[in-house]
This record gives C-alpha cells, sequence and structure tokens, in this order.
C-alpha cells in the first residue's frame, strides 16, 4: 500500500507558468452593440373606452373558457392522485391542466394589452383611472385561475 508514497522525487513536472501561459499584448474590446428598439405607438384618445371594453370582456371570455374546462380538470387531478407519473390517469390530468394553462394564457393576453396602455397613460402624466380599472378585473380572473391551477397541481405532483 505505500508503494505509491515511495517514488522518486524528480518524475514529476515543474507547476511554475510556462511560457504558452503567460498573456501577453491587449485585446481590443470594440464598441458594445446598440439595440434600436422601436417606440410603441399608443393611442390614449380615440376609442379607449370601447378598446377597454373589448379587453376586458375578451378576458372573460377567456375566464368562462378555463371555469367550463375546471370541472373536468378537477376530476381528472382527483382520479391521478397518488397515482404514478407516466401513468395512464397521470397523463389525462396533465393534458387537463395544459387545457387550462390554454385558457388561462388567452386571459393573460388582454392583461398585456391592458398593461401596455397604463404604462404609456402613465409615462405621458394622463389619467389611467379607466385603464386601472379595467386593468385590475383581468388581473383579479387571472390571479383566480393562477390559485385554481396551483391547487390542482398540488394534487398531483
Amino acid at each position: 500500500m505505500l508503494g505509491a508514497c515511495a517514488t522518486p522525487q524528480g518524475d514529476y513536472p515543474s507547476l511554475a507558468i510556462r511560457d504558452a501561459e503567460r498573456a501577453e499584448g491587449q485585446f481590443e474590446t470594440g464598441e458594445p452593440a446598440r439595440l434600436d428598439v422601436p417606440p410603441v405607438e399608443v393611442d390614449l384618445t380615440g376609442g379607449l373606452d370601447a378598446r377597454l371594453t373589448s379587453l376586458v370582456s375578451a378576458a372573460r371570455e377567456a375566464h368562462e373558457e378555463f371555469v367550463s374546462v375546471q370541472p373536468r380538470a378537477t376530476q381528472l387531478v382527483s382520479a391521478a392522485s397518488g397515482s404514478a407519473v407516466g401513468s395512464d390517469s397521470w397523463a389525462a390530468a396533465q393534458v387537463a391542466l395544459a387545457e387550462l394553462d390554454s385558457a388561462r394564457s388567452r386571459a393573460a393576453v388582454p392583461l398585456g394589452d391592458l398593461d401596455m396602455l397604463y404604462t404609456a397613460a402613465r409615462v405621458a402624466a394622463e389619467d389611467a383611472s379607466a385603464i386601472e380599472a379595467a386593468r385590475d378585473a383581468v388581473v383579479a380572473l387571472v390571479g383566480e385561475e393562477d390559485a385554481a391551477l396551483e391547487a390542482l397541481r398540488g394534487k398531483i405532483r
């Protein structure tokens, strides 16, 4: 066992820095790349009320779809609770959760537009109270959907 400790002293390479390891000269950094971000055109004057109504109704339609798919998803997740990952019941529950995610995504699209309108109004120092009210309504719907999805995912882990 001690044979490895009794090797001759001069057979090991030096740990000193070799000539090839020395850094010489300077590297040119160059100009940083600039991103050309086009300005976002947001019309806050004409038809804002109609646009807000349209966005909120689109979010409500998506929420209604979410609510219509939710009982089936709940049933499938309950059936898959405790089952092995990859089993048929687990896979069916995952598909149902994906349907719920899809409906939630459709509700989040109008929220993105409302966020853009809200930000543009705040930057322009205009009254954003109507946009904020519409945004809060959609945030409440999406929050409700997020809570339902989280509860269902917690049952199937």
